[in-house]
């Protein structure tokens, strides 16, 4: 008599892990032989399960990777200047505990984004949250924010992400208003959250790209000095997939 308002109760406390797992137990009988115990303990574990999965989903929709892209299938066959022992140690998310920042260079096409996205994606799984922009959306948003009024609230936004991507970093020299609007992202996040920055410019040219000087070293500053650096080379792996 107790089962249908149990389950009730739990559908409105949005106990919902609970509630299947009550429901399986009631009709199956392998469960007749556990102690009362045992069943709760099952009971709760569903439902810290189902909270995180949850939350999980959340996390991998906030993020907005560029690529379904996933830490273990990183592709190591190829010769491309990648430390297996350097990834598994950064798959650990031991440097985002630390608020450590990663550059990822190399020339087009060499696998800069994918690699990115699977270690933002590794850091959603390990229950950090994460945000993938390419820079050139990143600036275009921040501008929009700027006539619209809601500039403070996206940087806020911004600054709570606990890994940051920007993508396609140095392509074109920046004007004046994404220069200040970089060093106020980076300055947001410097020693509290983590930055991935991806780009085909070698880290010796980017102070020519920011332009103004002052404001360059306050970036590099920021961003390179606490940074683990990957330099991707050989061939491009669309041209490798292609073939």
């Amino acid at each position: 008599m107790l089962k249908t308002p149990t389950m009730e109760k739990l559908k409105n406390l949005k106990l919902n892990g609970m509630l299947r797992g009550l429901e399986e137990q009631s009709s199956s009988s392998e469960y007749e032989t556990l102690s009362f115990d045992e069943r709760l303990g099952l009971l709760v574990d569903r439902e810290a399960i189902e909270r995180e999965n949850r939350r999980l989903i959340t996390r991998l929709k906030q993020a907005k990777l560029r690529q379904t892209a996933c830490f273990e299938d990183i592709d190591y066959r190829h010769p491309r200047g990648l430390d297996k022992s350097l990834m598994l140690s950064l798959g650990t998310c031991r440097w985002i505990k630390e608020h450590q920042n990663m550059i990822i260079t190399g020339a087009t096409g060499v696998g800069k984004s994918y690699l990115a996205c699977a270690m933002a994606h590794r850091a959603c799984l390990e229950g950090y949250k994460s945000r993938y922009y390419r820079v050139s959306r990143l600036f275009r948003e921040l501008h929009a924010a700027q006539g619209n009024g809601t500039y403070l609230k996206l940087m806020t936004t911004i600054s709570k992400f606990q890994v940051l991507v920007i993508d396609d970093w140095g392509l074109e020299n920046l004007k004046d208003q994404q220069r200040n609007d970089l060093l106020e992202v980076l300055e947001d996040r410097h020693g509290i959250h983590s930055t991935i920055i991806t780009s085909q410019l070698p880290i010796e040219h980017w102070h020519e790209v920011i332009g103004n000087p002052t404001i360059a070293d306050a970036i590099m500053d920021r961003l390179v000095h606490n940074a683990h650096k990957i330099n991707l080379n050989g061939d491009s792996m669309r041209k490798r997939k292609a073939l």
